[in-house]
């Protein structure tokens, strides 16, 4: 299930290093609607790279896949970005 989202970058999070050599970058972008909401997405592996020439402030387009899964009893849900676009003027 691919998807899109539109706003502003709010912060960049650094890359995470987990076993065998994973790779994890979070990045929150807010909407811009009548009730902006503060939206967190991930990136694995090679594209944690993507957000690397954009700045917090900068309007993108996320494109990005609702993956989810259970631990424990327990169920998670991320949203897994693999592309993004500038729509900045």
């Amino acid at each position: 299930m691919a998807l899109e989202l539109n706003g502003k970058i709010k912060v960049i999070m650094d890359v995470q290093t987990f076993a065998k050599d994973f790779t994890k970058r979070e990045f929150v972008i807010t909407t811009e609607e009548q009730y902006p909401q503060d939206v967190k997405f991930e990136l694995v592996k090679e594209k944690t790279a993507l957000v690397d020439k954009y700045s917090e402030g900068d309007q993108i387009k996320v494109s990005f896949n609702v993956r989810g899964n259970e631990y424990q009893g327990k169920f998670y849900v991320s949203l897994q970005a693999w592309k993004i676009d500038n729509i900045g003027a």
